[in-house]
């Protein structure tokens, strides 16, 4: 790893999304991995304005950062990141939404099919 990361939490999830998409064959979560793993200065920070102006109604967004709550949002998606500001979480869910963790959208979408990485 080019940058040691020092959270249990998160150098777990990498290997775990890394090992997934060997065995399955999935490079979305392995994309996911290879960000997750740069700098915490370089991770996005994507606000729900953004959601809201590029995803479309059902959606699942993963965004490998965190998902701040500037803007609104009106459409029913699904959002998994690595953190959410408490405002984020509720607009998402407010809106009908989902907000999730990257481990959980793991979980329920092993394929990672129909996901849009945003940020």
């Amino acid at each position: 790893m080019a940058h040691e990361k020092r959270n249990p939490e998160l150098v777990l999830l990498i290997k775990d999304l890394k090992i997934h998409a060997k065995k399955h064959g999935t490079p979305i979560w392995r994309d996911i991995a290879e960000r997750l793993e740069r700098p915490l200065h370089v991770w996005p920070e994507v606000n729900v304005s953004r959601i809201e102006r590029y995803a479309s109604e059902g959606d699942v967004i993963i965004v490998p950062g965190k998902v701040l709550g500037s803007g609104v949002l009106t459409k029913n998606v699904s959002v998994a990141a690595w953190k959410f500001s408490v405002s984020a979480k509720e607009k998402i869910e407010k809106a009908g939404g989902r907000a999730i963790t990257i481990r959980q959208l793991l979980r329920e979408n092993p394929k990672g099919s129909n996901v849009r990485i945003m940020g």
